[in-house]
């Protein structure tokens, strides 16, 4: 009886009219198998994306909601030799984790069967044969046929059953050729222990199985490691939330039933299931992860809280503007995921090459068998020697290092707080040799500060902010916030293109334009002495106060620009903003070329300027009014808000007050795309020494093993080194 599933609880509304499905795909061992199913489930009439993740063996499907049926899919990915069944992150886990308990279990039995075979081979390959009995000689192969074949039915389970399903799919992978390897070597090593001859290859045979499971069980780490950050993500999505039913009852309820609109209540100690405003209460939250502010920072009433953000103190009374897959958090969760799926063109080059690898392979064991045999070799040797090459050939190094580096700097680089948009951001990034930063917004925050507070007494601060309130204009906004006003004031009008009004016990209040408010010489000596400030004016019957309103540079923006202009990177700034201000924030960090009142025209007529001159330029802008420059410039980055996120068009986005992520995202792109050329090299020089070598019968099945097992545990090491460099950036 054939069982079917049920896809109907899996499946997702990913546009209008599209469908999406995540398959977990047992099997998928290197690059050519994700381009071997990507290549073939793309080719299914009405599918929009089929994209496999290593890192977690699973496939994301999108294709036109009812044209077609998801058990296809199933059917088509057991016709290519892969079981596939519907992806649950929890039992993903617990797979990951069995397989490399597996893993782990097969290494232990074959490195102590090969420690032990060593003992019996060591006195035969050492030249002590010749003072051996036939019989002795005969007993120590025997014996270690009895510790080998065995040890190598159990450990190399994992290679067989890939080899033998891609076989039964009519295809090879890279598995294949490790697998007639290995079998080959045995059944050789069989018959020169029957036939009484000097040698056998059973140590190494499971020399190979040893080091190729060390190689996997190191990859299987790498990924585990890597795919932590995404599960970190989902660990800190709360399943519940505490809703307010009415003013006075509250009924915890699945998150599910939370719609926009809900206000929900936040405990200390509570994390939040949810996005949205502070109505009232006051609390330290943490949101490190979300945002990048490592500090905590207090929430009160009109304060922006997100999923994942964590309560520390009182409790707060939010209402809610998204929740479940809407909020920001599933949004870096997704872009998470594209980014570990994404491709550079080393690891599109790695996937071509890994699907003519395998051919090429037994194309060469072949031809150097005839070659032999031609030669005037007897069998047995030209045997030998095509298992040599068979072995010394296998491309565990080209299939699995380039994907490791993209899977390690996609994990250090979400570390150190960038996401990226686009697959070939890592290494448009990493080419970059000129930096242009907008100013308002990237190198500025966002939002404005009141700049002169500590000269305005507390209760006029605090009348003013209350005042402020009832306008929408940003720096109004900007003395409502710095006052901490919770509470605006009744009865309040405004005045179109002056300010707002109205009237406290008696006495008329204003806030707006200091010519309306009668403080045009006050606001007049403020901008005498801090041109770059805007002013508002706030009058209280007769009294007369001027707040000086500005944007704060980001904290690290001095500093990082610094770096940048360390490691060769020249840096530029343009801006729309007037002169003064550019100039002064120019001043303060240091920047010495800068442009200001720029057009988004100007901005990239300068970036065509530098690309025609050979320059490739990295473009920061807010990612919304530099959207065309973001565009145009070789890469691109965006400090965005959870607004923009899923907006932006940058290659890619950090959050946060910070801009270290620019340096952060230069310093590991450069370490990756680096690492993925010396990878390359590696694979190529080492094919290039040891296959002729292999061919000319220069080379044992032993040595055979002991090379290519070593070249593959190089690359996977140096791939890892892409994380070492999170920690130095």
């Amino acid at each position: 009886m054939q069982s079917t599933i049920d896809f109907s609880h899996f499946l997702k509304r990913s546009g209008p009219d599209r469908l999406r499905l995540d398959l977990a795909v047992d099997g998928i061992c290197c690059a050519g198998c994700m381009a071997k199913i990507e290549r073939n489930l793309s080719q299914i009439p009405d599918v929009t994306l089929a994209r496999v993740n290593l890192t977690d063996r699973r496939l994301a499907l999108e294709w036109k909601a009812g044209a077609v049926d998801p058990a296809l899919f199933v059917v088509r990915l057991a016709e290519l030799g892969y079981k596939a069944y519907p992806f649950e992150p929890a039992g993903a886990e617990t797979r990951e984790a069995d397989l490399a308990g597996a893993l782990l279990r097969r290494l232990g039995v074959a490195a102590f069967a090969a420690m032990n075979v060593m003992m019996l081979s060591v006195p035969v390959w050492s030249g002590s044969v010749g003072d051996m009995l036939r019989e002795q000689r005969d007993f120590f192969h025997w014996l270690s046929a009895l510790i080998v074949l065995p040890a190598a039915a159990y450990s190399a389970q994992p290679f067989f059953a890939s080899a033998y399903a891609a076989l039964l799919a009519r295809g090879v992978n890279m598995d294949v050729p490790i697998s007639i390897g290995i079998v080959l070597a045995l059944a050789m090593s069989l018959f020169e222990t029957a036939t009484h001859a000097e040698h056998a290859y059973f140590d190494a045979a499971i020399m190979l199985i040893a080091f190729l499971l060390a190689g996997r069980y190191l990859d299987q780490n790498v990924r585990r490691r890597t795919r932590a950050f995404a599960s970190n993500l989902a660990a800190l999505k709360a399943e519940t939330a505490t809703k307010f039913i009415t003013d006075e009852e509250i009924r915890t309820v699945p998150v599910a039933a939370i719609r926009p609109g809900d206000i929900v209540l936040l405990r200390p100690g509570e994390r939040s299931a949810v996005d949205g405003a502070v109505l009232s209460g006051r609390s330290e939250i943490d949101q490190s992860l979300i945002t990048g502010e490592t500090r905590p920072t207090t929430a009160i009433a009109g304060s922006a809280v997100y999923a994942g953000t964590v309560v520390r103190s009182g409790a707060l009374r939010v209402r809610v503007s998204a929740a479940c897959e809407a909020t920001l958090l599933s949004e870096i969760s997704r872009l998470l995921e594209n980014a570990l799926q994404s491709r550079s063109r080393y690891l599109r080059l790695a996937e071509r090459a890994s699907r003519l690898y395998a051919p090429l392979v037994h194309a060469t064991a072949l031809l150097t068998m005839i070659g032999w045999l031609v030669a005037g070799a007897t069998l047995h040797d030209s045997i030998v020697i095509a298992i040599a090459v068979l072995i010394i050939t296998c491309p565990c190094a080209l299939g699995l290092a380039i994907p490791a580096v993209q899977t390690v700097a996609s994990g250090a680089l979400f570390g150190s707080g960038v996401l990226l948009n686009a697959g070939e951001a890592i290494e448009r990034i990493a080419e970059v040799d000129r930096v242009i930063f907008d100013k308002t917004g990237t190198l500025t925050l966002p939002e404005l500060d009141v700049a002169n507070a500590a000269s305005i007494p507390a209760d006029v601060f605090d009348l003013a902010g209350r005042l402020a309130l009832s306008s929408r204009h940003p720096v109004a906004a900007a003395v409502a916030r710095a006052a901490g006003a919770k509470a605006p004031l009744p009865g309040i009008a405004e005045v179109p293109g002056q300010g707002v009004s109205g009237v406290v016990d008696g006495v008329d209040i204003r806030l707006g334009r200091p010519s309306w408010c009668g403080a045009d010489e006050v606001a007049n000596q403020i901008l005498q002495n801090d041109p770059e400030a805007s002013v508002v004016a706030f009058r209280h019957g007769l009294m007369r106060h001027v707040f000086a309103v500005r944007q704060r540079i980001r904290p690290d923006a001095a500093n990082t620009v610094s770096a940048l202009q360390r490691v060769g990177l020249s840096v530029e700034m343009l801006s729309g903003d007037r002169e003064p201000a550019v100039r002064a924030a120019a001043e303060t960090l240091g920047i010495h070329h800068w442009r200001a009142e720029v057009t988004p025209v100007d901005k990239i007529a300068r970036i065509d300027e530098l690309a025609r001159h050979g320059h490739k330029v990295l473009m920061v802008g807010d990612g919304l009014n530099d959207a065309p420059a973001l565009a145009g410039a070789h890469a691109s980055m965006s400090p965005v808000t959870a607004t923009h996120l899923s907006q932006s068009v940058a290659h890619a986005v950090f959050l946060g007050e910070r801009l270290a992520p620019v340096q952060a995202a230069i310093a590991i792109s450069r370490q990756a795309v680096r690492l993925m050329r010396q990878n390359l090299w590696l694979a190529v020089i080492y094919n290039a020494l040891a296959v002729p070598l292999a061919m000319a019968g220069l080379v044992t099945p032993l040595i055979a093993a002991a090379a290519m097992s070593t070249s593959s545990l190089l690359v996977m090491l140096n791939a890892l080194r892409a994380r070492r460099q999170r920690e130095t950036a």
